[in-house]
């Protein structure tokens, strides 16, 4: 009887564990229609002296505990437009711990209208590695109707940018913004696709309390996209990002404990990122029956991915079931790789 042996369509990528340091709105030229950082990274606004300090603490104790190694990584604010001492502060407290054999790679993000080449060559010799540019969209429509204050050629300008740098590039993309349309995401993709960042993030758009989009939603003037539609579309955009061989390292804002009461509207799901990992997955099985060319009658699942199979809460049962999958006939294996027979 023959048989098929494939990896998972997930591009590979080495393993390591995230320090987060959460700068919110610091260095931002102003406040988003859709932001509320305070919520979504669960960290109140604080000077950068009190985050240096509180950081320099945090690192030298997971050092006598022997902990780590880490990436360390700002988020929330924009940090190429810092006030002109810190990100020079902040690599260097960065710097003092890779020596230590605590950190071993350093990132931030920022938005695609604050980085230049000298500048981002000078943050390079300081001990930066990778930048991920907050690009949102890359369509101009969707951009201007969000305030973003840059059009999808200055992002790919950043880009461009980053890897004259000598930097590694992340992408983040915002997949229902105002000004969605004509499948801007899709398009989105596409785009990045082309780029071919060293990993993306997807956020989908939520309307947050106190942000100027749920001004914009109780007055009907932004529809956010339904749970089912994110769904759909994000499955259509990892697999092709996937497919490029580039990482999706995120889906979704992580589920602070303070966050779920500040969602007014959208698309958000604590499972998220599984669902649409689990739908990519399933499509690949498929596409692996067809060229198997008869029904399937067993299907050795990696014990590493025994969580993602069926998706949240057994949701893909069903869609198994139809390509002649039985739960009895897919049985978890330790192997690396998934085999159909």
């Amino acid at each position: 009887m023959n048989s098929l042996v494939f990896s998972h369509p997930e591009p590979q990528r080495p393993r390591s564990r995230i320090w987060p340091v959460f700068i919110p709105f610091a260095g931002c030229p102003g406040r988003c229609v859709f932001c509320a950082q305070h919520i979504q990274t669960g960290c109140a606004q604080t000077g950068l002296d009190t985050v240096l300090k509180k950081v320099e603490a945090d690192l030298e104790r997971a050092l006598e505990l022997g902990r780590g190694p880490y990436e360390l990584a700002f988020f929330g604010g924009t940090f190429t437009a810092l006030p002109e001492e810190y990100p020079s502060r902040f690599l260097a407290l960065s710097d003092k711990f890779r020596k230590l054999g605590l950190i071993i790679k350093t990132r931030c993000s920022t938005r695609p209208d604050r980085v230049t080449i000298p500048m981002l060559k000078e943050l390079g010799a300081q001990g930066l590695d990778m930048v991920e540019l907050g690009a949102q969209s890359l369509d101009n429509k969707a951009l201007k109707e969000s305030g973003r204050g840059y059009s999808g050629d200055d992002v790919h300008t950043a880009c461009d940018a980053v890897r004259a740098a000598g930097l590694e590039l992340g992408v983040q993309l915002m997949p229902g913004l105002p000004g969605d349309h004509d499948d801007v995401f899709q398009k989105d993709v596409r785009a990045v696709c082309n780029i071919k960042p060293d990993n993306t993030r997807l956020y989908p758009c939520l309307v947050l309390r106190g942000t100027e989009l749920e001004k914009w939603w109780r007055e009907d003037r932004y529809e956010p996209w339904t749970l089912a539609r994110t769904i759909r579309e994000l499955t259509l955009g990892v697999a092709a990002l996937w497919k490029a061989g580039i990482p999706v390292i995120r889906m979704g804002v992580a589920p602070e404990e303070d966050l779920a009461p500040e969602i007014v509207a959208g698309p958000w799901h604590p499972a998220l990122g599984q669902s649409v990992r689990a739908r990519v997955l399933l499509k690949h099985v498929q596409e692996q029956v067809r060229q198997l060319g008869r029904a399937p009658e067993r299907l050795g699942v990696p014990f590493r991915h025994s969580g993602e199979i069926f998706g949240h809460a057994r949701e893909l049962l069903g869609d198994y079931a139809r390509l002649g999958l039985d739960r009895e006939s897919i049985r978890m294996v330790d192997k690396k790789r998934f085999t159909l027979s």
